[in-house]
């Protein structure tokens, strides 16, 4: 089905076309994903604040995440493999920096990340 739209851009006037495929699934999908990211931004303030002084794992790079291989409440030692990241055909291990216990898992497997974007908090 397609949609005849007209879209402004800095107050220059577009008119599109817009074919929508898979019927209800792209809708769906849509407002799925803004809800999920609403309540991301929320958490993450409390999670610092409710584990203060837990160290934060962040992504060295971006990429998508294909292994998370710790858990919430596992102790691990520094160096130890916490999360892999694929980032140009290339997985990369995201080590522990130093002996902790794994106090949240902000990621799973699947998932794209940004360089920067909290993996894990430990203890």
């Amino acid at each position: 089905m397609m949609k005849n739209l007209k879209i402004t851009v800095n107050g220059t006037a577009y008119d599109v076309q817009v074919e929508e495929l898979g019927g209800s699934s792209a809708p769906s999908a849509a407002p799925a994903a803004a809800p999920a990211a609403a309540p991301a931004p929320a958490a993450k303030p409390a999670a610092p604040a409710g584990a203060a002084g837990s160290i934060v794992v962040k992504a060295p790079m971006p990429g998508t995440v294909v292994n998370v291989v710790v858990s919430a409440g596992q102790a691990v030692k520094a160096g130890d493999d916490l999360v892999f990241i694929e980032a140009m055909k290339m997985e990369t291990p995201v080590k522990a920096p130093q002996d902790a216990t794994v106090a949240t898992v902000d990621v799973a497997k699947g998932e794209a990340v940004d360089s920067g974007k909290v993996l894990l908090t430990l203890n």
